[in-house]
């Protein structure tokens, strides 16, 4: 049975060096295939002893004063105790309106030793429960807690003393390839640290809820689930930026973001001396108009901001601006989503009055608006 085998693998062969030295010619580019020459065309000459290229020649002395890699050990242990494991319990409603309690985890740090800790809003947010575990094991109870969603930043105060506070650093002087250390409670399994550099500055992000977070700082340094709210810190143990977010998908590696620590303290600041962030305010809710918005309600614009309520007393109700307006723009700046309208309004100062270009119905119309201090938050 392997001797027709092993005559048809002669045959192959034989084709095969065929069609390569003869027939195949037309098929394959001309190269030249005989014996390479043992001679060479240009021989060194040659000398009966081997001359030196440099006798004087010695290697580098070392130097004593070169620069050193940081010691990221270093740094995880200077910033490791003042990082804690956030828990929380969440009780949400199953499809037959039954409430469930369901937990989560994250992570968080001292801003202040007497008991004030900065974390993200979406670890705490709707949480019934909120406790806090330090490195060192100890646990506390969260009493006040402080949020601001716009930008996803709280604070937590428990009842705890002298805590080993961390300083934040500037983030004006980052550059893109410094090294960063991002500490914090990932997937809920305690305190670690993961190294990485600063892979990009000031960077926008748009989540599928339509929120948009700016100012932030992308590192390769992994992120994970329950590294929310955790310090991302250059190699000084200075906070230069809150672990937020990281991008999720097939094939996508080392897309990790932190609101910088330049845009957070003023934010954070205000929980803290005012216990919410006062903004300019015009009093409406807010809908980004799509195509099957503008279909659904017959609008005569197929992108802006649809206004779907008005606060009483408000700057809109004020200037009789209504529910089902669009307004597409304002102080005039061009208006396409609801987030937009948010953002410019947000840019503007308090007391400001500002025109607001809108649709109602079929008509475009033209109001002014005084924009006051939001109120604080119920």
């Amino acid at each position: 049975m392997k001797r027709p085998k092993i005559q048809f693998l002669a045959v192959y062969v034989t084709v095969f060096l065929f069609l390569l030295l003869g027939g195949g010619c037309a098929l394959l580019p001309d190269i030249d295939i005989s014996p390479p020459s043992t001679t060479p065309a240009n021989p060194p000459t040659t000398t009966d002893t081997a001359t030196p290229i440099d006798p004087e020649w010695n290697p580098a002395s070392i130097d004593g004063d070169a620069f050193e890699l940081p010691n990221i050990a270093e740094v995880v242990a200077r910033v490791k105790p003042s990082v804690v494991a956030i828990n929380v319990e969440v009780v949400t409603y199953d499809i037959f309106n039954r409430p469930q309690t369901q937990e989560g985890a994250g992570s968080g740090w001292v801003i202040d030793k007497d008991g004030l800790i900065v974390t993200n809003n979406h670890v705490v947010e709707g949480a019934q429960t909120v406790t806090v575990t330090f490195a060192n094991g100890e646990t506390y109870a969260a009493g006040e807690v402080r949020t601001d969603p716009l930008t996803d930043l709280a604070v937590v105060q428990v009842d705890a003393r002298n805590l080993p506070a961390l300083s934040i650093g500037d983030c004006s002087n980052l550059r893109v390839g410094d090294w960063a250390v991002a500490i914090g409670n990932p997937l809920g399994l305690g305190i670690s640290a993961k190294e990485g550099i600063i892979s990009r500055k000031d960077v926008s992000i748009t989540f599928s809820s339509g929120q948009i977070l700016y100012d932030l700082i992308e590192t390769s340094a992994a992120i994970n689930p329950g590294n929310s709210g955790g310090p991302l810190v250059n190699m000084t143990g200075e906070v230069i930026g809150i672990t937020s977010a990281k991008l999720s998908a097939i094939g996508v590696e080392g897309l990790g973001y932190a609101i910088s620590s330049n845009a957070s303290l003023p934010i954070i600041e205000e929980l803290i001396q005012q216990g919410y962030v006062v903004r300019p305010w015009l009093g409406v809710g807010l809908e980004s108009v799509s195509e099957w918005i503008a279909a659904r309600y017959s609008l005569a614009v197929n992108q802006g901001a649809l206004i779907t309520q008005v606060a009483q007393g408000s700057p809109a109700d004020i200037a009789e601006l209504k529910q089902g307006d669009v307004v597409i723009a304002f102080d005039g700046e061009d208006i396409t989503t609801a987030q937009e309208l948010i953002q410019v309004i947000h840019s503007s100062k308090i007391g400001q009055k500002v025109p607001v270009t809108f649709w109602r119905g079929e008509d475009q119309m033209v109001a002014e608006v005084t924009l006051i201090e939001s109120p604080p938050p119920p």
